[in-house]
């Protein structure tokens, strides 16, 4: 396993975020509060670290670094639809349930939502309320409202 650390920009919630990795890919993207020592980067942290910080420059809207993350079938299959949500639109827990093919999936989708590893890479933040209004983001709502207007999504709250 490999970890490193980014800065975030001046203004977010958290200073840092970690990043870890394996031979495959990402498997974790989280904002943290502290550092710890970096365990070995790896190619693969450094081209997500690259990404991330195009993307926190404005430059870069989609990523490409491979992503191995860890769950169940069904989580996997949620994370992977939260990555066609575009950049500068939000779904609805409702929407993202029917997108996987029943509305009785959205329990279940919010749970998944709540255990994306991948943070950011993996958009959970772009997933709100059925009414609009910004609900549940497991890194803090301060996160998910600044990821959103970052990404100038305007959003009730």
């Amino acid at each position: 396993m490999y970890q490193d650390y980014l800065d975030t920009p001046k203004g977010f919630p958290k200073p840092y975020i970690s990043v870890t990795a394996n031979e495959e890919g990402i498997t974790s993207l989280y904002f943290v509060n502290e550092k710890e020592n970096a365990i070995n980067s790896s190619t693969i942290i450094n081209q997500c670290i690259k990404q991330l910080k195009e993307y926190f420059a404005g430059k870069r809207v989609t990523f490409s670094v491979p992503l191995v993350p860890e769950g169940t079938e069904f989580q996997k299959r949620v994370w992977k639809t939260l990555q066609t949500i575009p950049h500068g639109e939000v779904w609805s827990y409702k929407k993202l349930a029917l997108t996987l093919g029943s509305v009785n999936y959205c329990r279940a989708v919010g749970m998944a939502n709540s255990r994306n590893p991948i943070s950011l890479i993996i958009p959970c933040h772009r997933v709100i309320g059925h009414n609009g209004k910004l609900v549940g983001y497991t890194g803090g709502l301060d996160i998910k409202r600044w990821l959103l207007h970052y990404e100038k999504v305007d959003i009730e709250e």
